[in-house]
């Protein structure tokens, strides 16, 4: 059997595995969700009423006047603000719950050659990746924008530079997705994945990226960070804009990464993993 035949009829067995399972769709509803909620409370609060509520609020002048580019952006990257970790939490899953589970066997019996196997993994998890993308864009797009249209804000949808932030969303999410299958073929433990994902993506690099914004030595080493490069590829982002949100928040002025230099941060991180999992777990005996 050729390379490519084999690889054919591994990724169309790891495509079946996953639509036989309910966490596909559980994770792909939770995106929407979730997604959906944060960028219509976004577009309120960037919105000129939700500026002028919080100045009253806060007893000071209201927040600064965005761009509707800008605003748009903003709300529409809510899947790789707050969204990632749904593909990330895919590829790690993908992966330990054969481990977990004990299927990992037959799937090497049936495919003895684990690099192929691995490819067909990654084929999967970048197209599940591509896929949450999109089911994360019906959520910050199909929320997001009817809120910004009712406070009489521009959606600027039409504008070119918005149709790449959408596109390169989807580039964002599959590569997150890949970052977790080699995380997870890395470690095995699906417990343990679930653990580090979490925590990494909703505590750990948020506060990291908040700190290292404050001097310049370590905004510099901050731009390399997998959330960092992630706004710099999709072109927006909540954290890296805090100062543009508000002009008293310390940030250190540094040029952030270029949008291609970003996925490049994104892609070597993932190829770094999954190379170290080929090359420890990925030639273990299966039990």
């Amino acid at each position: 059997m050729s390379t490519v035949t084999a690889l054919g009829r591994a990724t169309a067995s790891e495509l079946a595995k996953v639509f036989s399972l309910k966490s596909w769709w559980l994770l792909g509803l939770i995106m929407v969700a979730y997604v959906g909620m944060t960028a219509a409370g976004l577009a309120f609060f960037l919105s000129d009423a939700g500026a002028l509520l919080a100045g009253a609020a806060g007893g000071g002048a209201p927040a600064p006047e965005l761009d509707p580019v800008v605003i748009a952006n903003l709300v529409f990257s809510s899947v790789t603000a707050v969204g990632l970790v749904v593909p990330l939490l895919f590829g790690a899953l993908i992966v330990t719950t054969e481990y977990r589970h004990g299927t990992l066997t037959p799937t090497t019996l049936a495919q003895p050659r684990r690099g192929i196997v691995l490819t067909a993994k990654a084929i999967v998890a970048a197209l599940m990746g591509a896929l949450y993308g999109v089911l994360g864009l019906i959520g910050s797009v199909g929320l997001g924008a009817p809120v910004l249209a009712a406070l009489g804000e521009d959606t600027a949808l039409a504008e070119p530079e918005v149709i790449g932030v959408l596109l390169r969303t989807l580039v964002a999410t599959a590569l997150w997705s890949l970052l977790g299958l080699g995380l997870g073929a890395l470690l095995t433990s699906q417990i343990a994945a679930i653990v580090i994902v979490l925590a990494f993506t909703q505590f750990v690099e948020p506060i990291l990226r908040l700190v290292a914004g404050v001097w310049e030595w370590s905004a510099q080493l901050g731009r390399f960070l997998p959330g960092s490069a992630t706004d710099a590829l999709v072109g927006a982002g909540i954290l890296s804009s805090l100062n543009a949100l508000d002009p008293t928040v310390p940030v250190a002025a540094v040029d952030a990464l270029t949008w291609w230099q970003g996925g490049l941060v994104l892609g070597g991180l993932a190829a770094v993993l999954l190379v170290a999992a080929a090359l420890t777990t990925g030639r273990r005996d299966v039990e």
